[in-house]
């Protein structure tokens, strides 16, 4: 086995650089082996023009077809055109591409822009704003943050911080419909992005802090109307399980687990929210998706299996009835949602085709599932896990490390990963000309100590004391490359803070993410070498998208403006010397005021 340490970094400035010198190394990126194993492919290839989703395709591998920019030629990348949102939030969405115009929502107040791409200067054809509720900011968990809209049938349809859906018309920025969803007064905010199947926008709260109950809701596309709602936990009438419910292991098996598996009424105040991502195979027709945390953190208070949460489901997307699921953390101890997106693949596995799920959770494990039975075939940690010991094939179940479980008035130290897991919501992408993941991921742990909690609505119900630093080697981020069939990892880049962003995967065998300390980055997809990077005005937690413009030409597009739960310490103004501030995040980030302003700019980038 060949082990090759490449030193990757670019000339600093603000002008796009190309391949750097050794003296301005920024990162290491360490391949650990020479090539991938046999690449898989997602079950339906999507045409590669537009961007209509954020995960690109109904698979999530965030995977563009286009090849214009390549290895060779992107150092020459420049901006082609900006935009400056007005607003200095954490501006974690994708952007959206349908035909010459481009979508772009906002963080709270959510404003939608859409942008003219016939244009040389990308300007503003119209604006929406929906005015959310201003109290909705007061009980957002984790910043104000959208995760985007979602394009169909004309309509670009999106979540507002207040609870509701809205379509608008595509071409004249005009509201079609707006339907409230949930309720502020719960602690019940929406800011994940929908995803839109055969005619139903699917969409799921926010909240899990705060004690709110979570659901995944459909809405008829073309009136807005609720078709279903699944509850997380709850009776199996609520959670929509029934006779067609066959979890692949025995624990998951059974009657009205939802309520079973929690003390009292618990699970009316369990958490469980569906703040994440959404993924979808049309040739099953399944649609795959996972719960957040049960509430409150402090797991004395809630003691059983605790499901539905930290969960994922497999549902039919038409009436919402459930076919399988599985929990990640059952009665989970460290706030381990599950939430993070899932790539349909279909992967050699054990000398056949196998349809498969493929998942970096937030526990320290990227799983490979079986996604028609929910069977797990792998879970291997690609960050440093020491709060559990493993995952057992046989139950599916983590093995519990009894010298990390948390305990009330008890601090526990060293338990890694921290809160924020292994890797949060920040997408990743999946190429299938490698056959590599490229995974987003933080490098935290945390000490931890319980304390006991009581449930007032809409206020938070955590339960705990925490403080997050850096895990081991100082560095707090990590971009790796990862073969899920060979089960190892190929290459990372160590980077000083959580890479918060998302990913974007090209047929130029290029990566493009961005960092919070203000760069955007592209490095080579088989090797991590890095090829070209840009000087932001603030940290990158969006996600970037690469698409085929008017003029037939292939563009990379990405929203910088640091926030979200990593950057509240600059987007919310928070003291670094309150270390339990932003649920203990801040004080891992304590040195990132001094890094990044707070900022929100639209950049559009392409070849000469």
């Amino acid at each position: 086995m060949l082990t090759l340490v490449a030193l990757a970094a670019a000339a600093c400035g603000t002008p796009p650089a190309g391949p750097a010198s050794s003296a301005s190394t920024q990162a290491v990126a360490v391949a650990v082996t020479g090539a991938a194993s046999t690449a898989g492919t997602p079950p339906s290839v999507e045409p590669g023009n537009d961007w209509i989703r954020p995960a690109g395709d109904y698979s999530s591998t965030r995977f563009s077809p286009l090849g214009e920019i390549t290895v060779d030629r992107v150092r020459d990348l420049a901006v082609k055109a900006s935009f400056a949102t007005g607003n200095a939030k954490g501006h974690e969405a994708a952007p959206l591409v349908v035909g010459g115009t481009m979508y772009v929502v906002t963080p709270y107040p959510n404003d939608l822009f859409a942008l003219d791409l016939t244009q040389p200067s990308a300007p503003v054809k119209w604006k929406y704003s929906p005015a959310p509720l201003p109290a909705s900011q007061g009980v957002a968990c984790c910043d104000v943050v959208n995760r985007g809209a979602a394009y169909d049938n004309g309509l670009v349809v999106f979540n507002t911080l207040d609870d509701r859906t809205v379509a608008v018309d595509a071409q004249t920025g005009v509201q079609r419909w707006s339907t409230t969803l949930g309720d502020i007064r719960k602690g019940e905010t929406i800011t994940m992005a929908p995803l839109i199947v055969k005619g139903k926008v699917l969409v799921g709260n926010s909240g899990g802090e705060l004690g709110v109950r979570g659901w995944l809701t459909a809405l008829d596309l073309a009136t807005g109307t609720i078709a279903w709602r699944a509850y997380s936990t709850g009776p199996d009438r609520d959670v929509l399980i029934g006779p067609r419910f066959h979890p692949f292991y025995p624990t998951d098996r059974g009657g009205d687990l939802g309520v079973h598996t929690w003390p009292s009424e618990g699970w009316k105040t369990g958490g469980g929210t569906v703040w994440g991502w959404i993924s979808y195979d049309p040739g099953l027709d399944l649609v795959y998706y996972g719960t957040g945390n049960p509430g409150p953190w402090n797991s004395d208070q809630r003691p059983g299996d605790n499901k539905w949460t930290s969960a994922i489901f497999a549902r039919k997307p038409d009436t919402g009835e459930a076919v399988w699921a599985y929990q990640w953390s059952p009665h989970d101890l460290w706030d381990y949602d599950g939430i993070n997106e899932q790539i349909l693949l279909d992967l050699p596995i054990g000398g056949r085709t196998r349809q498969v799920l493929v998942r970096p959770e937030r526990n320290g494990y990227i799983y490979v599932l079986d996604r028609i039975t929910g069977e797990v075939l792998s879970a291997d940690p690609f960050e440093r896990v020491t709060a559990t010991l493993g995952i057992d094939l046989k139950t599916g179940r983590p093995r519990e490390n009894p010298r990390k479980k948390p305990a009330l008035g008890i601090v526990t130290r060293d338990i890694c990963p921290a809160a924020p897991g292994a890797k949060d919501w920040q997408p990743s992408a999946y190429s299938p000309r490698t056959g590599l993941l490229y995974v987003p991921a933080n490098n935290l742990c945390m000490d931890h100590e319980g304390v006991e909690a009581n449930y007032i609505e809409g206020t938070p119900f955590v339960g705990a004391n925490v403080r997050m630093y850096a895990g081991p080697g100082g560095h707090r981020g990590e971009l790796i490359a990862w073969d899920p069939v060979a089960r190892r990892k190929v290459w990372s880049i160590n980077e000083k803070y959580p890479v918060w962003s998302g990913v974007v995967v090209t047929a130029g065998d290029l990566v493009f993410y961005g960092t919070m300390d203000r760069w955007f980055k592209a490095v080579d997809a088989r090797t991590g070498t890095l090829r070209w990077r840009y000087r932001m005005p603030s940290g990158v937690v969006g996600q970037p998208i690469s698409y085929r413009g008017p003029d037939g030409r292939q563009y990379i597009a990405v929203l910088c403006g640091v926030g979200g739960w990593a950057g509240a310490i600059v987007s919310g103004g928070l003291d670094p010397a309150d270390a339990t501030a932003a649920l203990g995040f801040a004080n891992a980030m304590g040195d990132l005021p001094g890094d990044t302003p707070a900022g929100g700019r639209l950049f559009i980038f392409g070849l000469p």
